[in-house]
């Protein structure tokens, strides 16, 4: 990436811009379909090989518990095929959704694609049951980062 600048991420504090997502679990995933009833956490993450998805997750996925306690849905993105999306949540056990963003349009949309390149920036937003972004990070930040945002 040397050369190219990295594009800011959304601020904290505005609405989380809406899309659709075809979902490892079957049906299309629709972020505002969860507005008033989940915080969301959107994990952008980078497609370099199944052996490094789950680290690339991070605490997000591993530290579920405490997730589902703060009624936090948990959502991966990159820009994998459906098929291998569902293969890989399927050979790890995962019980989160994996979207499939192709062209990375959402990514892009969120700051989280190489500019004029075709792979992901690694980051983590928290977006409350309001559709406000309370958290934008790059990278895979621990879980007490991410979940402090909601006791801010």
């Amino acid at each position: 990436m040397a050369g190219k600048m990295e594009p800011e991420l959304l601020e904290v504090g505005t609405d989380a811009p809406d899309f659709t997502l075809a979902s490892s679990l079957g049906d299309p995933f629709t972020l505002s379909e969860l507005r008033g009833r989940k915080n969301v956490c959107l994990i952008f993450y980078a497609q370099d090989g199944e052996g490094e998805y789950v680290r690339r997750l991070g605490e997000v996925v591993s530290d579920r518990d405490r997730f589902i306690a703060a009624d936090v849905e948990r959502v991966g993105i990159n820009p994998g095929s459906l098929a291998s999306q569902r293969r890989f949540a399927e050979s790890q056990g995962l019980d989160i959704p994996l979207l499939v963003d192709a062209d990375l349009a959402v990514a892009r949309l969120y700051g989280a694609a190489e500019p004029g390149g075709d792979r992901v920036l690694p980051a983590v937003y928290l977006v409350d049951r309001g559709g406000k972004i309370v958290f934008a990070a790059r990278g895979h930040p621990k879980a007490d980062r991410v979940l402090g945002a909601l006791e801010e």
